[in-house]
């Protein structure tokens, strides 16, 4: 005989108390209606515009997770999204997706009809609040649940349930709110392991768990946004969450163990300048590059204005001083003049350099277009062209760049060694 079939229940977590900044505004009573799209029905006390919008973000956020999993979408997805509860009589929503909408969230109910492991079918059913993204949010959820049967362990749901909310046609800038930002940018970064839990080290379980908090929703967006969008990560986490969905015995020191550090560091730097606009993919660090001492043979690189820190092949010494020149041209927006390295009277467009020793850097120190300079410490020496971290997309040009040890040091001076003090991930 085969094995039997199984019906089983799983609620899916949801933005359970995600910061309300600003106090909803009433609304006229209304009855929920009904509204439909290829892809979703929804029933919502909305009004049939802002009904009609929602449902086409939620089909074009499916349209872009679903080529991103490579997985069409399985049947339609029924969503309840309330604007007002006091329009919804008290026996039109299921009782636990009532309680997450009372608490101003959300909530994906899915039911499976399993064979042993293996998923026959799955049913998915969202709850959610209006506000907040929190229906895209929900929809995510649902989308894999109902098309996978899973949705993989805690943080890869919830922050992939958050990148899908934010997810544009081709935009991979960050759209995040600004609580998140601010949040994000004025909180210690958490540590990777912190974040993942027990997936660190063996097989990510089913996310389960309720009533997290949106802090850590933001710790778990910004790790998979990083992750989706850093040409030196993205395929590993791909086949990683594909992995996940598909019930495979991945982990995830299986496949960023080898580049564990390198990871932390660009993660590190990721919420450390996190800002609307930031892009990941334009930010990334070259491992790649080889380095070696900086003597007397120059050594040579190119440094494109429109990314961020980049090798300049050179490694350096604090006790040593160094001839740098860079020439050629850049602007650093679309109707700006092009600069010398010295860039603008403000600083803008002005060659600078970082050290990086053992996954840290050193506070930036401004250079320009020629001359000598003492670096702060040890290391390997980085360059970029100084522009706002949000504002590196416009920019157009490169400079070749010389680095070579002086003949004859001159006697250090205070300029030499720090450009901005403070925090050298804060600039």
């Amino acid at each position: 005989m085969g094995e039997e079939h199984e019906r089983r229940r799983v609620e899916l977590p949801g933005p359970s108390d995600a910061t309300n900044t600003v106090s909803p505004a009433p609304s006229a009573a209304r009855k929920p209606a009904d509204f439909k799209s290829a892809h979703f029905e929804i029933h919502t006390d909305l009004p049939a515009r802002e009904a009609h919008r929602l449902l086409r973000r939620m089909e074009t956020m499916l349209r872009l997770i679903s080529k991103y999993w490579d997985r069409p979408p399985e049947g339609i997805i029924e969503c309840y999204v309330v604007d007002d509860l006091a329009n919804w009589p008290a026996d039109s929503l299921d009782p636990v997706g009532r309680a997450k909408i009372a608490q101003d969230a959300g909530i994906t109910l899915v039911e499976t009809l399993n064979q042993g492991r293996r998923v026959v079918s799955a049913k998915a059913v969202v709850y959610a609040t209006a506000a907040r993204g929190t229906p895209q949010h929900e929809a995510v959820h649902a989308y894999c649940g109902q098309t996978f049967g899973r949705v993989g362990p805690l943080w890869y749901s919830e922050g992939m349930a958050e990148l899908g909310t934010y997810w544009r046609p081709n935009d991979s800038s960050v759209r995040c709110p600004d609580y998140v930002i601010e949040f994000l940018r004025k909180s210690r970064p958490k540590p990777l392991r912190a974040i993942l839990g027990e997936d660190l080290d063996r097989p990510g379980r089913p996310a389960t768990a309720t009533g997290d908090s949106w802090q850590n929703y933001a710790w778990r967006w910004a790790l998979c946004h990083l992750l989706e969008n850093n040409a030196n990560y993205a395929e590993r986490f791909r086949t990683l969450g594909l992995g996940y969905l598909n019930d495979q015995p991945v982990r995830f020191n299986d496949a960023f163990g080898a580049m564990r550090r390198e990871l932390a560091f660009e993660y590190r730097f990721f919420v450390t300048h996190v800002c609307t606009g930031f892009r990941v993919d334009l930010c990334r660090w070259n491992w790649n590059r080889s380095f070696k001492e900086a003597d007397d043979a120059p050594i040579a690189s190119r440094i494109a204005a429109r990314r961020g820190w980049q090798p300049s092949g050179a490694i350096v010494s604090a006790d040593q001083v160094y001839d740098y020149r860079a020439t050629g041209t850049w602007r650093t927006a679309e109707e700006a003049s092009h600069v010398s390295a010295a860039g603008n009277d403000d600083g803008t467009g002005r060659l600078e350099a970082v050290v990086l020793h053992d996954f840290r850097l050193s506070q930036p120190f401004a250079l320009g277009a020629s001359g000598s300079f003492r670096p702060p410490h040890n290391g390997r020496l980085y360059l970029r062209c100084r522009d706002a971290w949000n504002a590196l997309a416009d920019n157009r040009g490169s400079m070749a760049v010389r680095i070579q040890s002086a003949a004859n040091p001159p006697s250090p001076r205070p300029s030499d060694a720090v450009d901005n003090p403070g925090d050298p991930n804060r600039q």
